[in-house]
């Protein structure tokens, strides 16, 4: 039974997690990620459309490779 202790627990793990990843967001757009050659930006006047190919294919890249040390150790 999911008791009132293990819910304040699950919430704490969702912001801290949500939090982590505004960060990481953060850092991203100060270290030039979206802004990649091959991300594709189509602007018209009242739409933008974003499709960050390069940095998906960067950050995938990183996580696989972080992945893979972490499961070695």
């Amino acid at each position: 039974m999911i008791g009132p202790e293990n819910i304040g627990r699950l919430l704490l793990g969702i912001a801290a997690f949500i939090a982590l990843a505004g960060v990481v967001f953060l850092l991203m757009g100060k270290l030039g990620l979206g802004r990649l050659p091959g991300d594709i930006v189509i602007r018209r006047e009242n739409l933008t459309i974003f499709f960050p190919i390069a940095t998906m294919i960067v950050i995938s890249l990183i996580l696989t490779l972080l992945v893979n040390l972490f499961r070695r150790f």
